[in-house]
C-alpha cells in the first residue's frame, strides 16, 4: 500500500509539472504529452515593418507515434501586399533521447528536424515567406518545476540557395501565475529570446517577446508581442514589432 501510495504521489507530481506550463509561445521544448496523442494548433505572426505589414497564419497537425516521439505538417497561409497565398510547408520531427524526472519537476532533451519546402512566393523574408528549401537540425532542452520553466534551443538552419545559413539559439522562460491543478486551469508568463546569426553575411538579430497563455483542460490560448533589440541585417528583413496570436488543442 505504501509503494503504491508513493507511485501514486510520484505520477502526480510529473503530470503537474507537464501541465505547469505550456509550451512556449515563439520558442519549443521538448516535453511529450503521451503516445497517440493529436495536436492541432496555429500560430498567427502579424509582422510591421517599414514596408508594410505582413502576416503568416500556419495550420498544424502534430501527432506523437510514441511517447518520446513527434511529426508534424505546417501548412501556413500568408498574406502581403493585400495579396494572400500558401507560404513555406514545413515537416517537423522530434525525438527526445533523455529524460530525467524527480517529484515536481522534469529534465528533457530533445533532437529536432524542420524541413522548410518551396512551396510559397520568393518574398525573401524570412519567418513570413522565402520560396526556398531550407533544412533545420537542433537540440532543444528544458527544465521544468511547478514554480518556473526555462527551454533553451540551439541549431543551424541550412539554405543552400541562398546565403542565409544562421546560427540560432532561444532562450525562453516561463512563470505560471496560479497553483497548478488537474484538470488544467492555468495562466502563464513567458518572456522569450531568440538570437540569429547568419554566418556567411555576417549579420546579427536578437529579438524578445513578452507573451501571455491560458490554458483550460485541452486547449489553450495565447498572445505576445516580439520585438528587436539589435537588427544588423538587410533593410526587408528588418521589422518594427510582431504581434503573435495562437490556439492550441490536444486530443
Amino acid at each position: 500500500m505504501k509503494n503504491r501510495l508513493l507511485v501514486y504521489c510520484f505520477t502526480i507530481g510529473i503530470v503537474s509539472v507537464a501541465h505547469a506550463q505550456g509550451p512556449p509561445i515563439t520558442a519549443d521544448k521538448p516535453i511529450m504529452l503521451g503516445a497517440k496523442r493529436k495536436i492541432i494548433k496555429t500560430l498567427t505572426e502579424i509582422r510591421i515593418t517599414d514596408q508594410g505589414t505582413m502576416s503568416r497564419i500556419p495550420f498544424m497537425g502534430h501527432y506523437l507515434p510514441t511517447s518520446n516521439s513527434l511529426v508534424a505538417v505546417h501548412i501556413p497561409l500568408t498574406l502581403y501586399d493585400a495579396n494572400a497565398a500558401l507560404g513555406d510547408i514545413q515537416l517537423l520531427g522530434k525525438y527526445q533521447f533523455y529524460r530525467k524526472d524527480h517529484t515536481a519537476r522534469t529534465f528533457r532533451i530533445v533532437a529536432k528536424t524542420l524541413q522548410t519546402l518551396p512551396t510559397g512566393p520568393q518574398l525573401g523574408v524570412r519567418g513570413i515567406s522565402l520560396g526556398q528549401y531550407e533544412s533545420y537540425q537542433g537540440i532543444v532542452a528544458a527544465y521544468e518545476s511547478t514554480r518556473y520553466g526555462i527551454s533553451n534551443e540551439f541549431g543551424f538552419n541550412l539554405s543552400p540557395q541562398s546565403n542565409m545559413d544562421e546560427l540560432r539559439y532561444k532562450l525562453g522562460f516561463g512563470l505560471p501565475l496560479m497553483k497548478p491543478s488537474y484538470p488544467v486551469n492555468i495562466v502563464n508568463l513567458y518572456f522569450e529570446y531568440n538570437s540569429m546569426w547568419f554566418v556567411q553575411t555576417n549579420e546579427y538579430m536578437l529579438l524578445y517577446a513578452q507573451g501571455i497563455q491560458y490554458a483550460k483542460d485541452r486547449l489553450t490560448i495565447e498572445a505576445a508581442i516580439q520585438v528587436p533589440f539589435i537588427q544588423e541585417v538587410n533593410k526587408a528583413n528588418q521589422r518594427k514589432y510582431s504581434i503573435f496570436l495562437g490556439t492550441r488543442y490536444v486530443f
